[in-house]
């Protein structure tokens, strides 16, 4: 069924992919949670942690899982659910077809449960130099003025909460490549539109020529499916392309 009657449920049924450690094996471990109106996937995690029991009436341990702000604002909650990777804050159990299925994101290591390492995540946001090269110490005056169409332009760039969505989906990024992902290249497209962040643009865009740069995104555009922010990831990274293809120009014309 695609939707579920509250009036019928007593239970929800729920699997999880569940692993110990980075080095034990994973497996699966039902659950049967009571049913309560308005319940989303972090509500039944929690009701585990409370009372962490199995389907078969077995003791278990609590299960692992990141969560911060429940409102789809840090990114931290995301696993895949039913198959789909997204945030548990907003997935709506009533919303969700049963049994329930839960599993850490595909592209990271597993550090335990639903929790994984996605530090490759932010390395790759240190090699594009997301940030401005300011120390806040000296008032630097106004900044150039920005149109209203520039500013809604980047605004929707900034809303990424580095969630994973996009590089969990993104079949180009995984553990045989070195691909840095879309939502590097995003912010790497935010802070090249910023007019103080454009000093560093030229530095990002040699950063994006190397191993694992811009030139290994094969337009899936699985990315854009994903996003629970709706941010045109890939009308960002046609941005970059052209703006790398100038760059090499200019420094095989410079050299």
């Amino acid at each position: 069924m695609d939707r579920m009657d509250e009036n019928m449920l007593e239970t929800i049924e729920l699997r999880i992919k569940r692993q110990k450690d980075a080095g034990s094996e994973p497996y699966w471990e039902e659950f049967r949670i009571p049913y309560m109106p308005n319940m989303n996937v972090i509500t039944l995690l929690q009701e585990i942690q409370r009372n962490p029991v199995n389907a078969q009436g077995v003791k278990t341990t609590p299960v692992s899982w990141d969560c911060s702000c429940l409102e789809e604002v840090c990114g931290s909650c995301t696993m895949v659910i039913n198959g789909r990777v997204r945030q548990s804050c907003s997935a709506l159990v009533d919303q969700l077809e049963q049994p329930i299925l839960l599993e850490p994101m595909r592209k990271f290591p597993v550090i335990r449960d639903l929790v994984v390492n996605r530090s490759r995540m932010f390395e790759a946001l240190k090699r594009v130099r997301a940030w401005i090269e300011i120390d806040g110490t000296y008032d630097l005056g106004p900044g150039p003025r920005k149109s209203q169409g520039d500013q809604e332009k980047m605004y929707l760039f900034s809303r990424c909460m580095t969630c994973g969505c996009c590089v969990d989906a993104c079949p180009q990024f995984n553990p045989n490549t070195e691909f840095i992902g879309a939502s590097a290249l995003g912010q790497a497209y935010l802070f090249n539109q910023n007019p103080i962040g454009r000093t560093e643009k030229e530095a990002r865009l040699r950063s994006l020529m190397g191993e694992g740069g811009i030139q290994e995104c094969g337009n899936a555009q699985n990315c854009l499916q994903v996003c629970p922010k709706d941010i045109p990831l890939t009308r960002g990274i046609a941005s970059l392309n052209r703006d790398t293809v100038f760059q090499a120009f200019k420094d095989l014309l410079w050299r």
